[in-house]
């Protein structure tokens, strides 16, 4: 017997060294295999404390084992375990193994290759884990019918190496890339094919026309380009068909329905088809989902669609589908026949006039309508009467007008109710508080009067009011406050007055509160620091008092505070230190005195801060400038520890100041070129730099406009402030970069100026051609920043995209002009200067940078990379220098991407609504394309309501491409930008197929 022990051991340790596929006929083998499973990974819920000695491994969790082998595992099932870790590769020697069954769990790392070898493996499911790697080669599991992995991190192309037997094959939500293997289509057993959410591109190859056997074929969300895939047509036993979220385009075919006469799910949505909804479709009579919103379909609704009596979702929306005469609204009248409809959305479409009554003839069970930003008037539609079964209504951004009924009391299933941007008039109706289940109610712009009635506070489960921009007046209800779930509240612009009460400590889950722009008065409760949950607060434009309350730096999730334009007094807590999530902070406008507080986020350099007329960043020493700033400007009483601290800190500045000017830095020479001027000609030019010539500043400088020469020419002065560290790098990157640029849309430069003031002082400045129409930030925000309630500037969507174009050409010159890369490091709209013409000049050159190999190293007596900590402003700054990367053209494109979509949305990328992960960009992406028209700047949509159907066409197709292309350049991945040459000839593109015919 021991040498046979001694054999048997000898090849257990072999197979355990070298390779984990060897079998035996004895139950050892099956057992370690799971025993080496169990201690590759991490069991923290004990799922597997079965898995021991004291139980036969046939009676361990999740086991199974065959009945003609009885030692033999046959099924391994482990679900949602919370199991972590990865796959053990032995269990390629459970070579009996029919189901291995391990979703929803945590496993990572690849699938192990070893499974290509379980020749009697029938399913795997391995969904909903962490799994990397690719596909692995299980050709050889001849019996194998099902593989699903979807959910995963699986990578790299759809393998090729598939058994031929095979029926369903689930890959949704991986990071699959190539395009869909034409081979697939000789496993003619296929029934399924998932491949949703992936990165797939290519189109649905012709040879699936063979797929016979196939009924789901779901590739949506991926990059498939091309035309509707003709192959689909004949597989006749398709009932799902989803291509939704690609880049397919062209018509659908019109016999879609015929060729497909089993289908029932069909999802075109998110593409660019074009051409009117297939007359065919109606043809497919099991249809029950049907979605192709957010395309380019034309033409109306076909009148037969109630030919589909099993239709239970109905998806029209963002297309360009329209509905004028009572004959292009029948297919309302055919839809009455669809007995089952639950959903219909049309929303973002050309219907006009009134809402038919046949509406109130659909289906009883209706529970979504959508019927938003159309172009729909009259009064609020008395069909929604018949909808007992309604949740979600949404009639948002049309022209209906006269008052809400009180009836919409009797929809007492309704959750979301969405009037929005309307002309809706009256009082809100009081049988709102019948709706116990509402969660959301959006009544904003609209001109809704009276009083909120305090009857609200019964909708036990609102989380969301919004009724800003209206007319209402009283004061804010109380009850409001004690609805245990509300989370948002929008009250702003309105005429609301009184105080706010201070039940407003009741409201744990508020995280949004904005109640600017009313008349509201009194002090602010100390009890809003109890409201732990709060990130964004706007009081601003009304008339607080007395002092901040020192509650609020309780709010330890606080991220935007707005006090603005109101009367507070007293000093500003130092208790806001402790905000440590503060992101910006406007106090301007009050009655504040004293000290800045210099603890906690006051030391924090990338809080943004309002506390006069324009924005600082707060320094450990802002408290010093603050009390300067209130000193020449407010007038206010400063204590006198102040005074004294601040003598001290100017005597300080004075000492460095002059060891600064022991410190030459050598003038770059412009050459004979350019006029010298002297300091006492800038001087009489801007009239000793008066204030009242002042016409921006930032960092590093101050710009006065002013006349010089003979000629008296109106020039620009930019005089650099040399006390500020950095300056003196900042004048001579510009002045480098500036001598040798010549470009129609660069800052035209007329001289530069380095002498010694009247004072002895160092003095250095740049004379540019003035730009009478000034900055474009100016001219987009201009009435936001000065609290002014007028109209903003117009500006035309022509001169938008003028103004895009002449930017790109001047990056695009910067990047490849033939004397090397300049980047530029701080492209924003104040550095965009607009002359006479509309004409865009990009300038500020302080924070340049010259690359001159092909590694992308700059050359660094330029500017060191450690002078600057992010290269650039917040908003605009690439993600990549946030972490360290390397300065790049690459860097520039990102912020021109920003500036394109501020320019079109009109939204500072520091706007309130961009907190948390959302980002202006990461907004546009998620309305793009379907719902542009809702996030636009409203002067667009206002000017195309005044242009022709054509031209409408026409702009929102040039609308779409520049988004498209602001997206594109604001990827947070550098490789994934295009560089400006590209991004300014398809801008010159769409620019002259938008002005051809104009």
């Amino acid at each position: 017997m021991l040498p046979a022990v001694g054999q048997f051991i000898l090849v257990l340790m072999a197979c355990c060294a070298h390779a984990v596929f060897c079998s035996f006929k004895g139950n050892s083998t099956d057992r370690l295999a799971l025993l080496d499973f169990k201690k590759a990974i991490g069991d923290p819920q004990q799922a597997l404390i079965s898995w021991n000695d004291s139980n036969h491994f046939c009676s361990w969790e999740g086991v199974l084992c065959s009945v003609k082998h009885p030692q033999r595992v046959t099924s391994l099932s482990l679900k949602n375990q919370a199991l972590v870790g990865p796959i053990s590769p032995s269990l390629g020697n459970l070579t009996f193994l029919k189901i291995l069954t391990l979703s929803t769990n945590s496993f990572t790392g690849e699938i192990p290759s070893s499974l290509g070898h379980l020749h009697r493996l029938q399913h795997i499911d391995l969904r909903n884990n962490k799994l990397q790697g690719g596909i692995p080669n299980l050709a050889n599991c001849s019996k194998l019918k099902d593989i699903w992995l979807r959910n995963n991190q699986i990578a790299g192309q759809i393998t090729s190496d598939l058994p031929h037997g095979l029926q369903s094959l689930k890959l949704t939500s991986n990071n699959l890339t190539g395009t869909i293997p034409t081979c697939l289509a000789n496993i003619t057993t296929l029934e399924v094919l998932d491949f949703v959410y992936n990165n797939i591109g290519g189109n649905v190859p012709n040879e699936f026309a063979t797929l016979s056997e196939l009924q789901y074929l779901l590739v949506g969300s991926n990059n498939l380009s091309g035309s509707f895939p003709l192959s689909v047509l004949n597989l006749s036993n398709l009932v799902g068909f989803n291509i939704a979220f690609n880049d397919l385009s062209g018509d659908v075919p019109s016999y879609v329905g015929n060729s497909l006469p089993n289908l029932e799910i069909m999802d075109l949505g998110n593409n660019f088809f074009h051409g009117h909804i297939p007359s065919g479709l109606t043809n497919a009579s099991n249809l029950r989902d049907i979605d192709i919103s957010n395309n380019e379909f034309t033409g109306v609704v076909p009148g037969s669609i109630g030919k589909l009596s099993r239709l239970y979702f109905l998806h029209l929306g963002a297309n360009k589908l329209h509905a004028r005469s009572e004959q292009d609204w029948e297919f309302m009248n055919s839809l009455a026949n669809c007995t089952e409809l639950h959903e219909f959305s049309i929303y973002q479409n050309r219907l006009e006039g009134n809402v038919p009554k046949s509406l109130g003839n659909l289906s009883t069970k209706l529970q979504i309508l959508t019927f938003s930003q159309n172009q729909l008037s009259g009064a609020f539609p008395s069909g929604l009467a018949n909808f007992r079964s309604m949740i979600g209504v949404a009639l948002d951004t049309n022209q209906f007008v006269g008052v809400v009924p009180e009836w919409l009391g009797i929809l007492t299933n309704l959750q979301v109710v969405d009037l929005s941007s309307n002309k809706f008039s009256g009082i809100i109706p009081s049988s709102f508080s019948n709706l116990s289940q509402l969660q959301e109610i959006y009544l904003g712009s609209n001109q809704f009067e009276g009083h909120i009635h305090p009857i609200l506070g019964n909708l036990q489960m609102l989380g969301v009011l919004n009724i800003s921009d209206n007319n209402l007046q009283g004061s804010i209800p109380k009850e409001l406050f004690r609805i245990p779930t509300i989370r948002l509240v929008s009250l702003s612009f309105n005429s609301l007055n009184g105080s706010l009460h201070t039940d407003i400590a009741n409201a744990k889950q508020l995280t949004y509160l904005h109640i600017s722009s009313n008349n509201l008065s009194g002090e602010i409760p100390s009890t809003l620091g109890n409201c732990k949950s709060l990130e964004y607060i706007n009081f601003g434009n009304n008339a607080f008092s007395r002092i901040i309350p020192t509650s609020l730096g309780n709010i330890t999730s606080l991220q935007i505070l707005d006090l603005s334009h109101n009367s507070l007094t007293g000093s500003i807590p130092k208790s806001l230190g402790n905000l440590q999530l503060l992101e910006q902070l406007d106090l301007s406008f009050n009655h504040l005195m004293g000290e800045v507080p210099r603890e906690g986020i006051f030391t924090n350099g990338f809080v943004v801060a309002r506390w006069s007329y324009t924005y600082m960043r707060v320094l450990s020493c802002l408290w010093v400038q603050v009390s300067m700033t209130y000193l020449f400007q407010k007038k206010v009483a400063i204590p006198l520890a102040s005074i004294v601290s601040l003598a001290i800190v100017i005597f300080v500045l004075v000492l460095w100041r002059g060891k600064q000017k022991r410190k030459s830095v050598s003038f770059p020479s412009f050459g004979s070129a350019f006029p010298k001027v002297s300091y006492n000609d800038l001087s009489r030019a801007t009239e000793s730099f008066s204030a009242s010539n002042l016409i921006g500043n930032g960092r590093y400088s101050s710009v006065y406009q002013g006349k010089i020469f003979e000629d008296r020419t109106i020039v620009a002065v930019k005089v650099f402030s040399l006390e500020t560290k950095g300056t003196q790098k900042s004048f001579t990157t510009e002045c480098n970069a500036l001598r040798n640029l010549r470009h129609r849309n660069l800052l035209p430069i007329i001289t530069a100026c380095s002498s010694i003031d009247s004072k002895g002082n160092d003095f250095k400045a740049l004379v540019y051609q003035f730009m009478p129409r000034g900055d474009l930030h100016v001219l987009l925000h201009s009435t936001q920043d000065n609290g002014d309630t007028s109209a903003p500037s117009r500006i035309t969507l022509a001169q938008r995209l003028c103004i895009v174009v002449d930017v790109a050409d001047a990056l695009e010159y910067l990047h490849h002009n033939n004397q090397g890369t300049i980047v530029h490091c701080d492209l924003k709209p104040s550095n965009i200067l607009l002359d006479d013409n509309m004409i865009a000049h990009v300038g500020d050159f302080g924070l340049a940078r010259f690359i001159f190999d092909s590694t992308g190293s700059s050359f660094t007596d330029l500017i060191s990379a450690s002078s600057i900590a992010i290269h650039g402003t917040v908003g605009y700054v690439p993600p990549e220098y946030a972490t360290g990367g390397d300065v790049s053209s690459a860097g520039d494109v990102y912020s021109f991407g920003i500036v394109v979509l501020e320019i079109f949305l009109r939204k500072r990328p520091t706007d309130d609504m961009f907190k948390d992960e959302m980002n202006i960009s990461r907004f546009v992406e998620m309305n793009f394309p379907d719902r542009i028209s809702h996030i636009l700047d409203p002067e667009l949509l206002e000017e195309q309501q005044k242009t022709s159907v054509a031209m409408k066409e026409k702009s929102l197709e040039c609308l779409h491409s520049v988004l498209k292309i602001g997206l594109c350049c604001a990827n947070p991945s550098p490789n994934e930008r295009m560089d400006m040459r590209e991004v300014a000839a398809r801008l010159h593109g769409i620019k002259a197929a938008y002005l051809s015919g104009n």
